[in-house]
């Protein structure tokens, strides 16, 4: 009996939605073929659209948000593309390849991961936000959205 109530607490201490992550969809965008599984448990609200092409979504209790976006590739390299977005200072994690980076950071006590895939066409991307007292438990949200972003 004990086991089962520790149970239902640790649940109920989670993170709104995020306990029931198991809840995937394929969202695609037409125009551009980017392709990402999506945690529609997690992610119930559309938020919007963004610059190109793509859909803004957010939590229910509106603290995460998840951007997936396309924007016409203007033949510039991973690093000269993200240096003119001007990220913000304080980058703690950053990886560019010829092909991709990622950069993440912590900013207003929310950790914003940004990830984007270059093809010939477009640049494919995410952008996710959600609390940095939560990382742990959208550690594995964030790895599978990262690791399925792509394109035809």
């Amino acid at each position: 009996m004990k086991a089962i109530i520790a149970v239902v607490f640790a649940l109920s201490v989670t993170p709104l939605g995020v306990a029931q992550a198991e809840s995937w969809t394929p969202y695609r965008i037409p125009e551009s073929g980017t392709s990402v599984d999506i945690p529609s448990s997690v992610f119930t609200e559309l938020a919007g659209k963004p610059d190109g092409y793509g859909q803004q979504f957010r939590t229910s209790d509106g603290s995460a948000d998840l951007t997936v976006q396309a924007v016409p590739n203007q033949g510039l390299p991973p690093a000269e593309f993200l240096a003119r977005k001007s990220p913000p200072s304080g980058i703690i994690y950053k990886r560019i390849a010829p092909r991709f980076f990622v950069v993440s950071s912590i900013k207003r006590g929310k950790i914003w991961y940004d990830r984007c895939n270059f093809s010939r066409r477009y640049v494919h991307c995410v952008l996710i936000n959600y609390p940095a007292a939560e990382k742990r438990q959208w550690d594995r949200i964030v790895t599978r959205i990262s690791h399925t972003l792509s394109a035809d």
